[in-house]
This record gives structure tokens, sequence and C-alpha cells, in this order.
């Protein structure tokens, strides 16, 4: 075992239990299901409810995936695609930072996948231990472009933005 890889395994476990947090909170959480379903319908993912199940079957997936090491370019890529859902549909309005609500964290934590995806999860995962190596390009690749490419499908399909009123001046 070499450093690197006691690195990679630190990254994908703190990946991994950021997003199993995050969908356990969308489905336990505050307002559970049916609170995820309003806000999720609220910023126009419609239905709702079927985009709140979605979140959470994904961020547990793809948490999962990512403690464990296995098919880590897919679990990256379902991270880079509720990460930009996220950044685009929930922060994009509210400018870069965090503190405002913006997507500087969502984007972070897109970011750290990609590089995932190029430099795979390290000896330290199932990955390795099952011969599966997907890593460089083709790990960037199948990360980046299965992430945005889901994200531009779910948003196509489904997001209708709610349009502010306009007041017309009598």
């Amino acid at each position: 075992m070499e450093w690197v890889d006691v690195g990679l395994l630190l990254i994908r476990l703190s990946l991994g239990v950021t997003l199993l947090m995050h969908g356990w909170n969308h489905w336990h959480g505050g307002g559970k299901i049916a609170g995820t379903a309003g806000w999720f319908e609220g910023l126009g993912l419609r239905p709702g409810v079927m985009q709140a199940w979605a979140s959470v079957v994904t961020e547990l997936a793809a948490g999962a995936g990512l403690i464990v090491g296995l098919l880590t370019p897919l679990a990256c890529a379902a991270t880079i695609g509720v990460m930009a859902v996220a950044a685009i549909v929930a922060h994009r309005p509210n400018g870069f930072f965090v503190f405002r609500d913006g997507y500087e964290y969502v984007v972070m934590i897109a970011v750290f996948c990609a590089a995932l995806g190029i430099l795979g999860p390290g000896r330290i995962s199932l990955d390795h231990a099952l011969d599966i190596q997907i890593t460089g390009l083709a790990g960037l690749l199948v990360a980046v472009l299965v992430g945005l490419g889901g994200t531009a499908l779910l948003l196509a399909t489904t997001w209708r933005p709610n349009k502010k009123k306009t007041e017309v001046p009598s």
C-alpha cells in the first residue's frame, strides 16, 4: 500500500459519506420524502415525489459505491449528475459563495469526482480487488459525460422552472 492509496481512500470516504448523509436526509430528514418532493416541485422539478426518490436512490448508491470503491467512474458520474442538477436548479440564482447558498460547494464535489474518475479509486477498493480498471481519460469521460448527460436528460424532460410573475404597469 502506498500513501496515494490512503489519500484516494480518504477522498472516497469523505465524498461517499457526504452523499450517503445527503440522501438519508432527503429520505428521513425534516420533511422526509414529502418535504423533499415539495421542495423539488418548488424548484420546478416535476413530479416531485419521483424526483425525491430518484435523488435518494442516486445519492445512496453513489455514496456506497464511492465508499467501497466499486464502479468508481459510474459512482462519480452519478455524483456529478446530482451536483450539476443542484448547481443549476437550486444554487445558480444565488451566485458562487456557499454562505449565500451558492454553487461553490456542489461544484467542488463535482470537480473532486471528475478528478477521482481520472485517478481511480486506488488499491484500497473493490475495483482494484476485482481488477476493474477505468482511469485516466476513460475514467474522466465516463464520470463527466455520463454525469452531465444525465443532468441534461433530467432537466430537459422534467424541469419546468417557475416563472416569476411580472407586474404590468397600469
